[in-house]
């Protein structure tokens, strides 16, 4: 008895990679005085052409802050869905139009060490044609979009950028074909997104930035000032706005840190008490941290927040 073994081929995206040779053998059996006799027939072999597709999408999971003459970092996924290694070619456009503003291109930046995050001086600058990347099926790579944006902006505009990736093979509408340009020397063919796609990520300016800055002060059972056992801490919150316009539901919360208390009834708010309780005053405390509803603050404006821990 002879034992079989099959190889499971790689399930992609685009279907069986291409290259891939499908072949197959007949067999017919009849029979005769002298037993059954077989014959086959001839080797049918057909080569998976490489499908040609490309998704892109925006990694930003909403609008990007940015501030007049700032600098901003777009992040978007570029990925494979085709069935062959292929080159991607990039493009970005600031200009898409119907928005508030452009912002300026500085650069389009290939993720070169793969953690997802803009390391400047780290990741590689793209130049078209020089380094598009080259993708294995089912593999994607992330691309930083850097931009600047005019000192004319003003609070709450908006401005669309978006990448464009398309094969570098070739595109075209679905079903097209590139004879013996795909891997394996089969045909490239075009896929259903007609082998390029693009993403929009979005610029809103806030011109007025909140800044929140902490401080202790320590008052020990001796009448002193160092950390010990049942001292008690106060903790101040500052919170400021800059720049120009106004900030809206600004909420602050600090979780009550370990090994300390907090002292009931201790928040306030511009030095007037605020109840523990979820009433009508804007401070909380729901058994694990302070919550204090500051609401909206112009620029140049900034509210203070107070509450007591004593120390286990």
């Amino acid at each position: 008895m002879l034992a079989g073994a099959s190889c499971a081929t790689p399930a992609f995206a685009g279907g069986t990679p291409a290259g891939t040779d499908i072949q197959n053998i007949a067999t017919a059996t009849y029979e005769t005085l002298g037993g059954p006799i077989e014959i086959d027939s001839n080797l049918v072999v057909i080569r998976v052409d490489e499908l040609l597709d490309v998704t892109v999408s925006s990694s930003n999971p909403g609008d990007v802050a940015t501030t007049p003459s700032g600098n901003n970092v777009q992040t978007f996924q570029v990925t494979n869905s085709g069935n062959g290694n292929e080159a991607f070619a990039l493009v970005a456009n600031v200009a898409v139009g119907g928005d508030d503003f452009d912002p300026s291109l500085q650069s389009l930046v290939l993720d070169s060490n793969n953690n997802g995050v803009y390391d400047a001086g780290v990741d590689t600058i793209y130049v078209a044609g020089s380094n598009d990347p080259v993708l294995a099926p089912d593999t994607s790579i992330t691309v930083f979009i850097i931009t600047s944006t005019p000192a004319s902006a003003v609070n709450n505009n908006r401005a669309e950028v978006s990448l464009l990736a398309s094969a570098v093979t070739g595109t075209g509408a679905p079903g097209s074909s590139f004879p013996g340009a795909g891997d394996g020397n089969s045909n490239a063919v075009v896929g259903n997104t007609g082998a390029d796609a693009q993403a929009s990520s979005f610029l809103a300016v806030q011109a007025a930035l909140l800044a929140l800055v902490k401080s202790a002060a320590v008052a020990d059972p001796f009448g002193g000032t160092r950390p010990v056992p049942g001292s008690v801490i106060t903790y101040t919150l500052v919170a400021s706005v800059s720049g120009s316009g106004t900030l809206t539901n600004i909420t602050i919360s600090d979780p009550i840190p370990a090994e300390t208390t907090y002292s009931a009834q201790s928040i306030t708010l511009e030095g007037v008490g605020q109840s523990d309780a979820v009433d009508t005053d804007q401070g909380s405390f729901n058994g694990s941290a302070i919550r204090v509803a500051v609401g909206s603050l112009a620029s140049g404006e900034s509210r203070t927040v107070t509450f007591r821990v004593t120390i286990q």
